[in-house]
């Protein structure tokens, strides 16, 4: 089946510690790209995380959040630093004595001081365990909503294929008669310049002719694309590459139909074709 790039999840649990939080946000891109923000006490852990994500992922731009909030006990044992208390009280005083005019400081402010206040350490073990579990629990509700994505593309895909093999149907069918209608146009040239004509060289002009505008072996290398690209709608692996080159390749036929075209239909058929591939293409961009 196939997968989008694009996907979202969100994802809590409350632990003794705290709560901890997922957020997972992905986008097309080339390869497979991880970025993780973690928080302070699990920033050891983060080539854990990023390789228990790219075990499940292909490809895709993925910004990962781990967010951890303190349980209100834990939250209360906030540690203070009082020789640096001490210390600021000291320098506060030799302030105030220079400058008595100065608003005496508030206590809070001091407790804003950077290093005044420590929370207490906790186990990061526990809490890596934890936020592993839940990292499983976020990626797979975030592939099951890219996997919802990709059957919405696979089906919009299906549908231009369809409309590829009608055209190429059509065109099939009307070979037939554009070759009859060329070798009929090229015998009335001649028949204008009044000029006697060898017959065995007129039917080799006129095979050599009907063999530049034929594009069978078009058609059917175009069908065989279509076979391929419905083959990859059921693989289960990335398959946004191969697709990707698939369509080079159906352009590169409709290119040729085009350059080998000996009536305005068969030009608007190629010119349609374009037109289907290129709207697969936009899509497949964000196939992982």
């Amino acid at each position: 089946m196939l997968h989008s790039m694009t996907g979202f999840a969100r994802e809590s649990v409350e632990t003794e510690l705290g709560t901890l939080t997922w957020e997972i946000r992905s986008v097309n891109h080339r390869y497979l790209d991880v970025q993780l923000k973690l928080p302070e006490d699990l920033r050891p852990k983060e080539q854990a995380f990023r390789q228990q994500a790219s075990a499940v992922l292909g490809r895709g731009k993925v910004e990962c959040g781990l967010y951890f909030r303190r349980a209100n006990d834990q939250q209360s044992e906030m540690q203070i630093d009082t020789k640096l208390v001490d210390l600021l009280g000291a320098r506060l005083s030799e302030i105030s004595s220079r400058l008595p005019q100065a608003a005496a400081v508030n206590p809070l402010e001091i407790l804003r001081w950077p290093g005044v206040t420590q929370q207490a350490e906790i186990d990061v073990e526990p809490l890596f365990e934890q936020a592993t579990v839940l990292l499983t629990t976020a990626l797979a509700a975030m592939n099951k909503m890219r996997l919802s994505e990709g059957k919405r593309m696979k089906d919009l895909l299906e549908a231009r294929c369809i409309e590829i093999e009608s055209i190429s149907t059509s065109v099939r069918k009307r070979m037939p008669e554009v070759l009859q209608a060329t070798r009929s146009k090229q015998k009335e040239r001649i028949d204008k310049l009044d000029i006697e004509a060898d017959p065995a060289r007129l039917e080799i002009e006129l095979a050599m002719i009907a063999q530049k505008i034929d594009v069978d072996e078009e058609l059917d290398r175009l069908d065989s694309h279509l076979v391929e690209i419905r083959d990859t709608f059921i693989n289960d692996k990335a398959v946004g590459r191969r697709l990707d080159f698939l369509m080079q390749e159906l352009n590169r036929e409709a290119n040729t139909l085009g350059s080998k075209s000996a009536d305005t239909e068969t030009t608007k058929a190629a010119v349609d074709l374009k037109v289907l591939i290129e709207q697969m293409r936009e899509q497949i961009q964000n196939v992982e």
